[in-house]
């Protein structure tokens, strides 16, 4: 049974919490003593007596003010499927949480109320949506209830939509007219909207093909651990364990690592303690060479026909995710998967606008929030393919040298 990764995102009170929480409920993902709990922690009740927002809403200032905070995730499956759901905040000063809870989904829902119609924070959502290159947008039109589940609305807010999704390159929209609160079109098709044809939104996500990993062909391995046992009856063993993050790995294939530039051949593969032949994307490995090679943790085995790039300067795109400002000449570690390197951000080229996409000189700082195109140059060559080929390889985050915290999100071009 294969997983679905998605994240909901929406403005504040679109009700993101609530069709989870929904999904979860009537799906009948929930165990008796979780509903006792809901029971008694319920204020804003639906007809079943609880409030579902409150299954999501895990801390305790989340459950006071009605609001999600930090990025939640929830677990549930079908018989067709497996799901992990990112919770994403909707407050603007929250929006680097929601980009934490997108890099690794293949998936989005957007919420819209349908008494607002798109917002600024909808077109913010969905720039984000369109960096990080999301596959599929499913856009949920909510509280159709309170809208008397009117047609006409619904057809307005889906011209407001394809509009800026025409304008960011989106594609592959799926629009569902829905009540989280009181379940229309969530599990199972609703009653209330004679004039909607399509699925319910479980039935969607049940069925959507989504790509993974295996989209990208070129074979990437990046070297997580080295395994050197060094006892009597292992003398000689050495591994470079780590997951196979695309493409194929045969034993007796030419490779080349990274970024030394040299070449050997796979001598053995191992894949949960046995020998196999081959590994694949998505894998765990420990992979063994012919050549007696300095291999360390971070460094790339690739086959010789498809290399990656491999730069000392490299343009991003970089959402900053810090209340304190980005500054040309600041330096940061930069984390590229396995590899932390030193980097220095060199200049920062303009600003992106994330209403409207326009590229803005740079008078000021950046600030929280803020997305910006700039050139980073690192301590030693980083190994990379762009972001717009393979999200797996062409992500990093920017991490602070002093405080060790994650200061901003990059996608690398």
């Amino acid at each position: 049974m294969d997983i679905l990764r998605f994240i909901t995102a929406g403005s504040v009170d679109d009700g993101k919490s609530t069709l989870i929480g929904r999904l979860l409920y009537d799906s009948k993902n929930i165990l008796v003593d979780q509903l006792e709990a809901l029971e008694k922690q319920s204020k804003n009740k639906n007809e079943n007596g609880i409030d579902l927002a409150i299954l999501t809403d895990g801390l305790r200032a989340e459950r006071e003010q009605g609001i999600t905070i930090d990025v939640a995730y929830r677990y549930f499956s079908t018989p067709k499927r497996k799901f992990i759901i990112a919770d994403a905040p909707g407050h603007i000063q929250y929006t680097r949480n929601m980009i934490t809870g997108a890099s690794n989904s293949q998936l989005i829902v957007i919420l819209i109320d349908a008494r607002q119609g798109v917002i600024e924070q909808t077109k913010r959502h969905s720039i984000i949506a369109s960096l990080l290159k999301m596959k599929h947008v499913v856009v949920a039109i909510n509280k159709m209830d309170l809208v008397d589940y009117t047609q006409e609305i619904f057809n307005d807010i889906k011209i407001q939509y394809d509009e800026v999704a025409a304008k960011l390159g989106l594609e592959n929209i799926s629009y569902f007219p829905i009540s989280a609160f009181h379940g229309d079109n969530i599990v199972s098709r609703s009653e209330n909207m004679s004039w909607y044809d399509g699925l319910s939104l479980l039935d969607f996500l049940e069925t959507v093909e989504v790509n993974n990993n295996n989209e990208f062909e070129s074979p990437r391995f990046q070297v997580q651990y080295v395994i050197r046992p060094q006892t009597d009856e292992l003398h000689d063993y050495r591994g470079y364990a780590g997951e196979v993050i695309s493409g194929v790995y045969k034993k007796g294939d030419e490779i080349t690592v990274l970024p030394q530039n040299i070449n050997t051949k796979i001598s053995s593969i191992e894949t949960g303690g046995k020998e196999t032949d081959a590994v694949f994307a998505g894998q765990p490995a420990v992979i063994h060479i012919e050549d007696d090679i300095d291999i360390s943790r971070g460094d790339f085995l690739v086959k010789p026909d498809s290399l990656p790039k491999m730069e000392n300067e490299i343009e991003a795109v970089v959402c900053w995710l810090d209340k304190k400002e980005l500054t040309e000449g600041s330096k940061y570690f930069i984390q590229h998967k396995s590899k932390l390197l030193k980097a220095l951000i060199k200049e920062i080229e303009y600003k992106i606008d994330v209403n409207t996409l326009e590229k803005i000189p740079v008078t000021e700082n950046i600030r929280l929030n803020e997305v910006v195109k700039v050139r980073l140059k690192t301590a030693s060559p980083l190994v990379f393919d762009s972001f717009n080929e393979s999200r797996n390889t062409g992500n990093a985050i920017l991490i602070d040298e002093t405080g060790n915290s994650t200061v901003g999100a990059v996608m690398i071009l």
